[in-house]
């Protein structure tokens, strides 16, 4: 009985050491980023921008309004806007700007069917992109000048910086420090290194026919990990634009930061499901970047991550002190990578009262595990306004 728990202990250690040592590669790796500057172009490629609204009443005139501030030429871009189940005052209000407006209504909604829906009825238009933005989502007036500049230089699949719109909660500010860890690691380290960036479900611009054809392949309310899978296998590489910047509301009470992850995890296991058979065929043909995604995907949650490995520290330290060795120097350096990982501007007071709220979240997104069945169909859905903890 020892023996097993030694053995299980030590495997564990090691499963562990390997995850730390991945997020620690390209924590590093994040230092080393350097923005690619694409050329000026008199070319001018035409942009489809869809915004899925499923009751976002509150947020999405607001959005929509700031998008077609775009300092770039009304002809070569339309705003289309998929209302589900949006009031109808919203939907009059929608229809007196200058965009195209489709009412869904679907029993089960999801981003995916919004889209696709998109793309249906705008089956006789000629777009070279399709830019897909949250209802809830806003951007600088150059946003799609510089779409516009790096595609024309051959890309197929561009990412933009997404970043937090508002930091009134302690929530908040953990959502908005998590982002931008995975900024710094799946994004900036990756592109550093020669990897493809991870798509975060807005922000990003992707080549229309392409799109077109792979739309309707989506099934998951994890649609950005879905699309990352079929544009991999492709061997069709993600740029990512730090300088680019667009704004997402956070969300700011536990119990809606529960339901997101919940969904997100049950995301990833179920892409996980599906991307793992192609992995051997990946490997054997030098697709690293697919590969490379499969392992990211294969990797706990950095809060439960963080959550694990702080417990065994202790608990190795009741039993030996000097056992327990390993496991703390395993434990600082996981804190030293998202310390190297989150942007200076978060090192203040309030997010050091919000790192407070961290075992508490963990123990949320343990129980999350056993609460994942189905979670992927739905609609992720972020509440708007300002609420208290």
């Amino acid at each position: 009985m020892i023996n097993l728990l030694q053995i299980s202990e030590i495997l564990l250690f090691y499963f562990l050491t390997l995850s730390v040592s991945y997020l620690f590669v390209f924590a590093v790796a994040s230092k080393f980023y350097h923005r690619r500057k694409y050329p000026l172009t008199e070319k001018v490629k035409r942009f489809a921008v869809l915004f899925p609204a499923y009751k976002e009443d509150k947020v999405i005139l607001q959005s929509v309004t700031s998008f077609l501030q775009q300092d770039y030429p009304t002809d070569k871009y339309e705003v289309i806007v998929i209302s589900d189940q949006m009031e109808h005052v919203t939907n009059e209000q929608l229809n007196q700007l200058p965009i195209r407006l489709l009412i869904a209504n679907y029993e089960n909604s999801s981003k995916a069917k919004a889209m696709t829906l998109a793309m249906e009825s705008t089956a006789l238009e000629e777009y070279d992109m399709i830019v897909i933005m949250d209802a809830d989502n806003t951007t600088t007036p150059d946003f799609l000048q510089e779409m516009n500049q790096a595609c024309n230089a051959g890309l197929q699949a561009v990412q933009a910086h997404r970043m937090a719109k508002n930091t009134n909660t302690s929530i908040a500010i953990l959502d908005a420090v998590s982002e931008e860890i995975n900024n710094a690691l799946f994004r900036k380290g990756h592109v550093a290194i020669g990897f493809s960036s991870a798509l975060i479900g807005s922000g990003m611009a992707l080549e229309a026919n392409w799109f077109r054809k792979n739309v309707k392949l989506l099934q998951t309310a994890g649609e950005d990990k879905e699309l990352e899978t079929l544009l991999l296998k492709e061997n069709i590489y993600i740029e990512y634009l730090e300088h680019v910047r667009v704004f997402d509301e956070k969300t700011q009470k536990k119990e809606g930061l529960k339901n997101q992850r919940k969904r997100w995890i049950a995301a990833q296991f179920a892409t996980l499901r599906t991307a793992l058979p192609y992995f051997p065929k990946a490997l054997f043909t030098g697709n690293f970047d697919y590969c490379d995604k499969v392992l990211q995907w294969m990797l706990p949650p950095r809060i439960i991550l963080l959550f694990v490995i702080f417990v065994f520290s202790c608990l190795r330290s009741i039993i030996s002190l000097q056992s327990s060795l390993k496991w703390w120097i395993l434990f600082s350096i996981l804190v030293f990578t998202l310390i190297i990982a989150i942007p200076p501007p978060f090192f203040n007071k309030r997010t050091l009262k919000a790192i407070t709220r961290i075992p508490l979240l963990a123990l949320i997104m343990l129980t999350n595990l056993f609460h994942i069945k189905k979670a992927n169909k739905e609609f992720i859905h972020t509440e708007h306004g300002n609420q208290s903890l």
